[in-house]
């Protein structure tokens, strides 16, 4: 823990890192078009090769990849024929993708093209194309077609803030929802 935390410490002092270049220097086969909101080295993991993205994939802050089953340690102190072995399986992402916080991919998982998965998921299974998912393990939740159609609702609305920094997205709100400032 306190390794992990002083690596974390001197990877936060590079400065102003693409960390998309990151993981193409550690092996990551990643598309373009695409964002991670962490740690190349973190997210990825000890396999990086292993791991396929495609284009237009934002990767959130606490994602992690795992393309290796740890849980062969419990085999190892079982039976002498374990004593050197690990497991492996690549993981691929493809097209079009959203990869909610701290999200685990588990090892040997393809997900589809345009597929959101929630913040807080365990990806344990295969993800077919379209899709929304979520939880523990995640499962689907949705198409996203049917997310479109009830993402703008009385608790939520679609705003044209992309592009404008964080003090004008702040201004756009107050001006057009001062409700939510009171």
């Amino acid at each position: 823990m306190i390794v992990s935390k002083i690596i974390n410490k001197i990877l936060s002092l590079r400065g102003d890192v693409d960390e998309v270049e990151v993981a193409r220097k550690i092996g990551v086969k990643i598309g373009k078009d695409c964002v991670i909101h962490d740690n190349a080295i973190t997210v990825f993991n000890t396999e990086p090769y292993l791991i396929t993205v495609g284009d237009h994939v934002l990767i959130a802050h606490g994602v992690r990849f795992l393309p290796h089953e740890g849980a062969v340690w419990c085999l190892r102190g079982m039976e002498e024929e374990y004593k050197k072995m690990d497991c492996f399986a690549p993981i691929s992402v493809g097209n079009n993708v959203m990869l909610g916080m701290n999200s685990i991919i588990m090892t040997g998982i393809k997900i589809g093209n345009n597929v959101i998965v929630g913040a807080h998921s365990v990806v344990t299974k295969d993800i077919p194309d379209n899709s929304v998912v979520g939880g523990i393990p995640a499962k689907v939740i949705c198409s996203i077609e049917e997310f479109k159609e009830k993402l703008p609702s009385s608790k939520k609305v679609l705003a044209p803030t992309k592009s404008m920094s964080a003090e004008e997205k702040k201004e756009y709100l107050m001006k057009h929802y001062p409700e939510w400032f009171d």
